[in-house]
């Protein structure tokens, strides 16, 4: 009765704003009401994996090309629900995959339909945005759903908590739930789902490409930005409002015993770029910006990262880098990037998002946790101070991350089952 209000509710919303969807001309919503599905030629059967955003889409990389490397004979489809997701994937995937679509609303009819267009045999929905519509489609049809590389933050926990009985039955939809730490087991098991659904596999992020950069690499990078071999530079990335105040400030204070040391901000929506901007020029600073650098930039104290899809390579050029998200209540973002490159991770006290990750890695001696401010500056300070200590960190940041890859093996033989059943 609960879906089926639910579909109802949809039915009643879309039917009452029907009439006014032509006046909007507004092609994503079109997509996303699966009005205009391209053509597709290959009608065989695909595996679908589905990811809501850029760092869902960054988690499904690996997972799509070790899917295309073990089953070479099987279409996929991609899906994504949000603009920058999308161009991230056309950018790193489109020519790997058989079909790549926004996802549609969950409204029944557009889900039906690109069901029907897509022909999976297996669904795969990568971390999070788990819609009942969907899932109930997909149940209703036979069609196996798998969630890898899952996680559930506190923030979605109580949302789950809130709605449980209807979060249950939603879930138990799904064939299995790997998830990424016990943690994570732990909290959706609280949903009420079955235990013996929910296993806990890893990260899959771990096992991305945290190569190290060539020379050639660095020596290119520090041209394009205009920076020398000798100065150091400091990387804030996936910053939030509030942070690049802190940031800021600490580091025009750190600029005195520092004069070399250079700034690199990527902020977690690049759309904030301008305001970044204004904000460190209203402190003196002297700013570039990524977009709209032509040629190698002319001297900067900060430097605005405010493009897709770079964060991950540019913390190969930072000599200590700072994850957001951390100093503001946002629950915090991956620690991974910088840490693959063998940078000493610093990060505030909100990793509640990360709270497994950001745990281990301080055990491994490859984070530091700032608290505020000051303490920020202090750190900073310090490792600029001692770059053996630096060195030491960095070097146990890296091995954090190669001790613990293998994730993706091991969710590939939970595929494989699905895929191979007889195997």
């Amino acid at each position: 009765m609960l879906l089926f209000a639910y579909h109802l509710a949809w039915t009643i919303t879309v039917v009452f704003l029907l009439p006014f969807f032509p006046l909007l001309k507004n092609h994503r919503l079109m997509q996303r009401l699966v009005f205009d599905l391209p053509d597709r030629q290959n009608r065989n059967q695909t595996i679908w994996i589905h990811a809501l955003s850029v760092g869902e889409v960054l988690s499904a990389l690996p997972l799509v090309e070790s899917v295309r490397k073990r089953f070479p004979g099987e279409n996929i489809a991609f899906t994504v629900s949000t603009r920058q997701g999308m161009k991230l994937a056309k950018r790193s995937i489109e020519g790997e995959v058989k079909v790549l679509l926004a996802l549609p609303l969950d409204f029944w009819w557009s889900m039906l339909r690109i069901i029907r267009h897509v022909r999976p045999k297996l669904f795969i929905l990568v971390e999070t945005d788990v819609w009942p519509g969907l899932m109930d489609q997909l149940a209703v049809r036979g069609i196996p759903a798998l969630l890898v590389n899952g996680r559930v933050s506190p923030r979605t926990l109580k949302s789950y908590r809130r709605f449980r009985f209807f979060v249950r039955r939603v879930l138990e939809r799904f064939t299995a739930c790997l998830m990424q730490t016990e943690l994570d087991r732990e909290r959706l098991l609280k949903t009420g789902i079955a235990s013996e659904k929910v296993k806990t596999l890893g990260n899959i992020k771990f096992d991305r490409d945290h190569s190290q950069m060539t020379q050639k690499e660095r020596s290119d990078w520090l041209e394009a930005l205009g920076i020398s071999e000798e100065d150091p530079v400091w990387l804030a990335g996936s910053t939030h409002r509030g942070e690049e105040k802190i940031v800021l400030e600490v580091f025009k204070k750190i600029r005195s015993s520092f004069p070399r040391l250079r700034l690199i901000i990527a902020p977690r929506r690049i759309e904030r770029a301008e305001e970044i901007q204004r904000l460190a020029e209203s402190k003196d600073l002297t700013v570039a910006r990524r977009t709209s650098a032509t040629g190698k930039p002319s001297f900067f104290d900060v430097f605005v990262l405010d493009t897709m899809g770079e964060l991950s390579r540019a913390y190969g050029i930072a000599c200590i880098s700072f994850v957001g998200g951390s100093l503001v209540p946002q629950g915090g973002h991956n620690l991974l990037e910088p840490a693959g490159f063998g940078c000493p991770v610093l990060f505030g006290p909100h990793t509640d998002d990360f709270k497994t990750m950001a745990e281990v890695l301080l055990e491994a001696g490859g984070g530091l946790r700032v608290q505020d401010a000051e303490h920020l500056f202090q750190t900073l300070r310090r490792l600029l101070s001692h770059p053996e200590e630096r060195a030491r960190i960095g070097a146990r940041a890296r091995r954090f991350v190669d001790c613990n890859r293998g994730a993706l093996d091991r969710m590939m033989n939970e595929i494989a089952a699905f895929l191979l059943p007889h195997s």
